[in-house]
């Protein structure tokens, strides 16, 4: 795992129901008292009120002695089985670049747990795009420290993993349990986003013939592909704050461990973008930074690329404001159109 700002040779270094009974059908009723039994009229039922399944969840709590910190939260994860491979203060990139910060603290991390990564991965490759999981960090002007992470049910759809996997409901377990030791008072906060009835994992995934030859190898293949990759995306003004090498970290020595000639992910960013979205949406850091999967399985000559798309932050948050959704959709034009100018 690498942290944030080093950016250089990744790889290596409820409704109260009323039922009004008219009087005629109360008299209607005693003047039956006594005939053959029938069926009894169903009485026309309340419409309920929609309440929408979110994809993100916001536990909170008062902060205003500041004794609560993104650091003291670092210490909670790691104390209770999710390690964090980065927790960077956005605010100093952001008062660098546009002299301005939207809340007094602002963190973005990274956690995971490699136990449970690997149970999950042997089923499910895909759920390397959520490998490293992320969270926000955010104090607001009522002095109320938060902490915006995914939902099992946002896990469950965007990965097309069943929400009934106990891997998965393992993993919702030891992140609430970890937020509230971040937060011993805090409470989960009643979001009502109109997410409608979303059922899209909205993932972008390409395939691409590796074409090896016999005097390379998948090693030299991937690195050099990387290599390009990176210069690309840095190049479009994109970060990278961490590089996972699945591979190396999860499945060595295991049986998964010679299935792939290679696997891994990056945590892409943008300033631009988390900036303009995190001024309204403190909790999209639940998304962000985004991961990026790479990988071949042995004896294929294929190579598997994707990432989450930006609907999931849009339709999840109901983003609304053009600017936040102009710079989501060009970042993700900009991504693709490196992966297919890269695949040709």
């Amino acid at each position: 795992m690498y942290n944030l700002f080093v950016f250089k040779d990744l790889r290596k270094g409820t409704y109260l129901k009323i039922l009004y009974i008219p009087l005629l059908s109360i008299l209607l009723s005693f003047i039956n008292i006594g005939c053959k039994n029938t069926e009894p009229s169903i009485p026309k039922q309340s419409i309920k009120k929609t309440k929408y399944i979110q994809n993100i969840q916001v536990f909170s709590t008062k902060n205003i002695d500041r004794t609560i910190t993104p650091y003291t939260v670092e210490k909670a994860f790691n104390e209770n089985g999710l390690n964090i491979s980065g927790n960077n203060d956005m605010n100093k990139p952001f008062i660098a670049r546009f002299q301005h910060m939207h809340y007094t603290v602002y963190n973005l991390a990274m956690y995971s747990n490699n136990t449970l990564d690997l149970k999950i991965l042997k089923k499910y490759p895909n759920f390397s795009v959520l490998i490293p999981l992320t969270f926000s960090i955010w104090q607001d002007q009522d002095n109320n420290i938060n902490i915006s992470t995914l939902t099992i049910n946002a896990i469950s759809r965007a990965t097309n993993i069943p929400i009934t996997d106990p891997n998965l409901i393992a993993y919702d377990k030891l992140i609430k349990k970890a937020l509230k030791a971040a937060l011993p008072n805090g409470k989960f906060k009643t979001l009502n986003y109109n997410t409608g009835l979303i059922n899209k994992p909205y993932l972008v995934q390409f395939t691409i013939n590796t074409n090896i030859q016999k005097e390379s190898s998948p090693e030299e293949y991937i690195e050099d592909f990387e290599a390009e990759f990176e210069k690309n995306i840095e190049t479009a003004g994109f970060l990278i704050p961490n590089f996972t090498n699945i591979q190396d970290e999860i499945l060595d020595n295991t049986e998964y461990s010679n299935k792939y000639d290679y696997f891994h992910t990056y945590s892409i960013c943008k300033f631009d973008v988390i900036y303009y979205v995190s001024h309204l949406h403190p909790e999209a850091g639940a998304w962000a930074p985004c991961s990026l999967y790479i990988y071949k399985k042995k004896n294929e000559n294929k190579m598997h690329i994707g990432f989450l798309g930006v609907n999931n932050w849009i339709k999840t948050l109901n983003i609304k404001d053009e600017k936040s959704i102009t710079s989501l959709k060009e970042s993700q034009k900009t991504i693709k159109d490196i992966i297919d100018k890269m695949a040709k």
